[in-house]
């Protein structure tokens, strides 16, 4: 809360600024407010009119200038309201907040109350309206043309269920002759500090001297006068006492240490959620999302939206903040852009007849019924259940219960109807308490209600506050007796000299800051080493704010890879926001600058933790610490509120004529506005602050002349700060077709902004080492923070379309648009079959282009049609997200955008005038940003949906210029991904091309290819395997470029190959600069050749690059280990690909290597490992092998065996593939380093290896093992399609 940091150093220490009083005017009459929705089928009596300023003192505060249209709006967010004398006419006390432009906060207390009216005019312009409201007895029904008008007149269908007494005056209504008709009034005070009981105390007072029998001690104007400019603001840390017309009022001001002041009683906003759900909507609110809160009282919307702001210390809300939303500004509610918001209920009106224009990211709380409704995947706070428990806990101590609030709710179950909590007797007398305590009429809260009680107690303050207590407690009093005896009982004040009242009050304060600490320090602990993580570029202030948008301030993926698992769903939603965005720069301007209070505060605390050490020792840890400081922080309050500190002058008679100053009982009077609009010049406070304010202005004057450039600094300032935020806050003005139409200019122009930003995150996120090396800082992510700004910038889609939407349908404007365009494409379609009947046959592809996938064709509608048909997801706002992640992934999501707007006829219908779907040169430029997400892979549908069955194609693309295109034999194929295997599954004979459909397997990485040897032509050639994603389009190419068959080649009838992502042809010259490292490739077809010697000739690396390549292959395997989990590739192409272990091993076993012999068949590296082995076996048997040190012939027996467990496998792999089974294994169970001295030794490595070979070089074979030895701190895991089969 940015309230104290409001009150700049340059104003005054003022209590209040302003005194208002708002209400009928009489010169104007009866004015409806057709802004307010207005619905003339009402009674005129429930009809809204417009209300006026009808004075203000003083005329103006320079450092706070007056917005009467705000102050206007928000005493009277309906306008006036007309009662005669059957209705209830109880005073209400409500708060306000307005909010400028920069973020600061003035506070506004108003306390209503109903007075006669006495003007003729008004009195018969409201007799007409009756007798003509009464001749319309037939109302026509008027269809809505918008979603908002409707929900403006949605709010005023129902009428406030009044007694039996309505429907009699329905029949007669109003009649001039019979009735007194009386009009809301209001009193307001305006303070730069929300201190709501001392102002709600001293403006019931200021009413009850007005209705009482007997005149005040002094004219009302001393009242008035003391408090605008006598009464300070206390000092920081200190109290400060002051006088109402009746009893002195007291409050206090928190310490600069402490947490700031916020005097809205949190104890009332848990008692009407309940702790669970108002840590929820805290969640929500933390992650910026939309927050409707619903009453039909503004001042529980005011406690609750406060109440959740003052928990979010050290972070501010950062967005469009409006605590009660006046009637005629309900198109807000059509803004693109996080908010807190207020709305008034009308009593009887159901949420289900509220249409609010977008759902998909909103948090609805229904406060009177206790219950809220969540958004969809929605994070869960850390700690949650142990942070309820504490505050369960903090609430007991203070006799309050912490389950009120029905469980929340999500939007996908569309549970039990609002408020159906099970209503117990306790329940019950909770609700009346909580009623009574907000019907606050008077001091000390209390309610109005039997008249009888009220007399009685008129003139005795105790009872009176007695009374209040016993009714907060839930305690309904019936006789006067029995108050009597417990005033008695009690006597005549509370403990420690104070009054019953002021015990509340501090019972209050005391539960406030006490549940605010358990939060303040959930966030010290989770962020007590933020200071780590940022990064502090700039050398100066200046070149900071110039350069503040291309920087990164925070390390988030190191922060994150430091964090606890259970904490990282919050966490990384949580650190892409605008609050924690303007935390950290609030800290790097921390450098050149004082500190922002609340920063203060928050370092202040953690270097204390530090200092006692207070965190848990395992830095990682997720175990829950409990706030230590509850008792501590309590006490300082008290202390302060037992020892007053200061006391403000007593209001004393003023300079006025005689005969001023008097009024007519029940009337406010109209105040003297000379005495009013100047403050006193002699007393002593004022003196001192003038003396202050003297040596300021020097001050000023000399920095003025030190800096010429400081307002082009401030400029500065004010744009670095409000960098990033779209629109901070919407004026409350009249509202004319201009202003609104400016006002969504500006969302358009933030919604833009925000898209550019996005979109750069994910570039920047995704692009790896080529953005670091463009000098973009740092870029690794995760997977966790891919799927973060992945939903994020679904969020941000369903704001742009729910931006001016005519009717709303669903709760995903994105989705509904979609559908539309879906009915009528198919229409179109239904309607061409129907013109022309003929169907078109595909025409047979030419023999020679079985080579190639057949190509993929791209329809917006096909992939709708995918996700309808996933069972998995059951909302619109589910499928809106799906139908993005696919469009992403399959790099077609601006494209797609593109084809749904270019109906235009349809975005006409479905959209105003001004919706950002409707300004074209900012829908281009957004088409634009989202079209460079192109330059990128994303697998954000693949991996988040991983249950859905997906249709897979398969192609085999032969050799035919050295082999047959066909082969007798029967072959097979088996493929394998990141979630699974498909099963073997039999190819048809003479078939080429297959689809199957199958679990989704993620990214593809082997496909194992075999056949029987079956027929005359049983020997095969294939050059690779083409695999494709049939939904998403993803193509994997599989090389092969060996034989497989019995006699030919290594004898192998069976291959696993290695997969690579094809890149769509036509896409490598716009990608080429900007694209992702490309996957490791499986082995390639030309080093396969070179090293089974083919073809004898061809590529022989030198032994140097050999060992290069060895160190390499290593090095990725150890690089693999060090990512996150969710980062890593596939480990089987760092195994078995293109530049792996087994091909640098290959490399180096075939260094030397006598393969080729004259007139003789091929011999391969397998053939060398066997006969060592045979070797080795028969040198066990003769017991050559008997001397040597026990170890070795462990060692010589797991070689051994290993191989011939190989050999006797029922897989027909061939020689290769069986040293490549031999690797693999030996890395996983850490024994190559053991196995590669007993090949060295062998003695056949004479005959067959020549004297160069480097496995004949002792020193280079010792560096091998050492290298092989870097391998086993880490945990290998072999796919199931490298060793099925394989027993060991």
């Amino acid at each position: 809360m940015s309230g104290s940091s409001a009150v700049s150093g340059a104003a005054p220490r003022r209590f209040a600024h302003y005194f208002a009083i708002c209400g009928i005017d009489t010169e104007t009459g009866l004015e409806p407010d057709e802004l307010a929705g207005e619905n003339f089928e009402q009674s005129p009596l429930k009809r809204t009119f417009k209300s006026k300023v009808l004075a203000r003192y003083p005329q103006n505060v320079e450092w706070n200038p007056f917005d009467q249209d705000a102050v206007n709006m928000l005493c009277m967010p309906k306008g006036l309201s007309f009662r005669t004398q059957a209705d209830q006419r109880d005073p209400q006390f409500h708060s306000f907040i307005i909010t400028r432009e920069d973020g600061s906060r003035t506070y506004g207390f108003v306390h209503t109350f109903y007075e006669e009216v006495t003007s003729p005019q008004i009195c018969s312009a409201m007799h007409t309206l009756y007798q003509m409201h009464n001749a319309e007895s037939t109302p026509s029904s008027s269809s809505s043309s918008s979603s908002m008008d409707s929900l403006a007149s949605s709010l005023d269908e129902a009428d406030s269920p009044t007694s039996s007494s309505s429907s009699s005056r329905r029949a007669g209504g109003y009649d001039s002759s019979r009735d007194t008709l009386y009009v809301s009034k209001a009193l307001c005070l305006i303070t730069p500090m929300p201190f709501m009981h001392a102002c709600r105390r001293f403006l019931s007072q200021l009413h009850r001297a007005v209705t009482a029998d007997v005149a005040p001690p002094l004219p009302l104007e001393s009242y008035v006068h003391n408090i605008l400019y006598e009464v300070p603001l206390p000092a920081p840390g200190r109290s400060l006492k002051f006088h109402g017309v009746y009893e002195p009022i007291v409050c206090q001001r928190p310490g600069l240490g402490e947490l700031q002041l916020a005097d809205f009683p949190l104890a009332e906003a848990f008692t009407l959620l309940g702790a669970e759900n108002l840590v929820q909507v805290f969640t929500c609110t933390l992650l910026e999302m939309q927050i409707l809160l619903y009453s039909h009282d503004y001042q529980r919307l005011m406690t609750v939206a406060e109440g959740i702001t003052t928990l979010l210390f050290p972070f501010q809300w950062q967005h469009v903040y409006v605590p009660i939303l006046p009637a005629s500004l309900l198109h807000f509610l059509d803004a693109p852009v996080p908010y807190l918001m207020g709305l008034q209920s009308k009593e009887g009106t159901d949420r289900s007849k509220l249409e609010l224009p977008q759902e998909a990211n909103l948090c609805f709380v229904d406060v009177d019924n206790h219950y809220i409704e969540l958004p969809e995947d929605f994070p869960q706070f850390p700690n949650k259940t142990e942070l309820i428990q504490e505050l369960s806990e903090v609430l007991l101590s203070f006799g309050l219960s912490a389950n009120t609030g029905a469980p929340p709710r999500t939007r996908t179950s569309p549970g039990s109807t609002p408020g159906s909590t099970p209503s117990t007797p306790g329940r019950e007398r909770k609700t009346v308490a909580l009623r009574q305590l907000e019907d606050d009429g008077r001091n000390g809260n209390l309610a109005v209600e039997e008249l009888a009680v009220l007399e009685l107690l008129q003139g005795n303050a105790t009872l009176e506050r007695l009374q209040a207590l016993t009714k907060r407690t839930g305690v309904t009093v019936a006789r006067v007796d029995a108050l009597r005896a417990g005033v008695k009982a009690q006597g005549t004040e509370g403990q420690g000299g104070r009054t019953a009242a002021e015990e509340e009050e501090l019972r209050n304060a005391k539960l406030n800051v006490q549940l605010r600490e358990v939060f303040a320090s959930r966030f010290t602990t989770m962020f007590a080493d933020y200071e780590a993580f940022v990064i502090q570029s700039a050398p100066d202030l200046e070149s900071w704010l110039t350069n503040r948008e291309q920087m990164h301030n925070f390390d988030k993926a190191s922060f994150l890879s430091d964090q606890p698992e259970p904490y990282l769903p919050f966490l990384s939603h949580f650190i892409e926001t605008q609050m924690f965005a303007t935390f950290v720069d609030n800290k790097i301007m921390s450098q050149w600058e004082e500190k922002e209070p609340l920063l203060r505060v928050f370092d202040a605390r953690i270097d204390k933790a530090r200092l006692y050490n207070v965190r848990a020792p395992s830095h990682r840890s997720s175990s829950y610490q409990r706030c230590s400081i509850l008792k501590e922080s309590a006490q300082a309050i008290e202390q302060r509120l037992m020892k007053i500190d200061h006391t403000a002058i007593h209001p004393h008679l003023l300079d006025m004529k005689i005969g001023q100053g008097k009024y007519a009982q029940g009337f406010f009077p109209k105040l003297q506005a000379d005495v009013l609009n100047a403050g006193p010049t002699n007393n002593k406070w004022s003196h001192r602050t003038a003396t202050a304010q003297r040596r300021k202005d020097r001050h000023r004057q000399q920095t003025e002349h030190l800096a010429l450039d400081n307002d082009l600094k401030e400029k500065y300032m004010q744009e670095a700060r409000s960098l990033g935020k779209n629109l901070r806050q919407p004026k409350l003005s009249d509202l004319s077709p201009a202003v609104i139409a400016q006002t969504n200019w500006k969302f358009v122009e933030g919604l833009l902004k925000e898209c550019r930003m996005k979109t750069k995150r994910m570039l920047v996120e995704k692009m790896g080492r080529e953005a670091v090396e463009l000098g973009h800082g740092e870029a690794n992510i995760t997977g966790l923070e891919e799927n973060t700004l992945i939903a994020s910038l679904c969020d941000l889609l369903e704001r742009i379309w729910s931006h001016g939407l005519q009717v709303k349908q669903g709760k995903s404007a994105l989705w509904s648009h979609l559908l539309h365009y879906q009915a009528r494409e198919e229409k179109l379609e239904q309607q061409q079959q129907a013109e022309s009947p003929v169907s078109q046959v595909p025409e047979r592809r030419k023999s020679d282009c079985f080579l190639a996938m057949p190509s993929l064709r791209v329809f917006l509608i096909q992939d709708m049609r995918h996700i309808q048909s996933m069972s998995e997801i059951k909302t619109d706002v589910g499928r809106a997200r799906a139908w993005i992640r696919l469009s992403l992934e399959k790099k077609l999501l601006s494209q797609h955008l593109k084809q749904l707007l270019s109906r235009q006829a349809l975005t006409k219908k479905l959209y105003k005038r001004y919706a950002f779907l409707r300004c074209e040169e900012e829908k281009e430029q957004f088409l634009f940003h989202l079209l460079s997400l192109n330059a990128v892979d994303y697998f954000c549908f693949t991996s988040v949906f991983t249950t859905i069955m997906i249709p897979y194609r398969v192609v085999i693309i032969p050799i035919k210029k050295l082999s047959n295109a066909m082969t007798t034999s029967n072959p097979w194929v088996c493929v394998s991904g990141e979630l699974g295997d498909s099963g073997i599954m039999q190819i048809p004979k003479n078939v080429l091309e297959m689809t199957f459909d199958c679990q989704n397997l993620g990214k593809l990485t082997t496909v194992q290819l075999g056949h029987d040897n079956a027929g005359l032509l049983a020997k095969w050639l294939v050059d690779c395997v083409m695999v494709r994603n049939e939904i998403t389009g993803h193509t994997y190419r599989f090389p092969c470029g060996r034989w497989l068959g019995k006699g030919v080649d290594d004898g192998s009838l069976e291959r696993v190959l290695i997969g690579e992502l094809v890149v769509p042809s036509g896409e490598e010259d716009s990608g080429r600069g900007c694209r992702t490292p490309p996957l490791q490739r499986s082995p390639s077809q030309t080093r396969r050749i070179s090293i089974t010697s083919l073809s004898g000739r061809g590529y022989k690396p030198t032994s140097a690059q050999i060992q290069e390549a060895i160190g390499e292959s290593v090095n990725n395997i150890i690089k693999h280990f060090h990512k996150p989990e969710k980062e890593r590739g596939s480990l089987t192409v760092l195994l078995c690909g293109e530049n792996s272990l087994v091909a640098a091993l290959e490399q180096f076993f075939h260094h030397g290597f006598k393969s080729a012999r004259l007139f003789q068949k091929t011999v391969f590296v397998w053939d060398f490992v066997e006969k060592a082995v045979a070797y080795m076996e028969s040198a066990d048997q003769m017991g050559d092998l008997q001397e040597t040190a026990e170890p070795l012939g462990m060692t010589c027996q797991s070689l051994c065996h290993y191989v011939n467990s190989i050999n006797s496998t029922p897989r027909n792999i061939g020689k290769d593939g069986k040293f490549q089974l031999l690797v693999c294994l030996g890395a996983r169970d850490r024994l190559l380093p053991q196995w590669l001295p007993l090949l060295v030794e062998c003695p056949l490595i004479l005959r067959m290896y020549e004297d160069t070979a480097l496995l004949r070089d002792r020193s280079t074979v010792s560096t091998l093992i050492g290298v092989l030895e870097t391998i086993h701190d880490f945990p290998i895991t072999l796919e199931a399609s490298l060793v099925k089969g394989i027993d060991l």
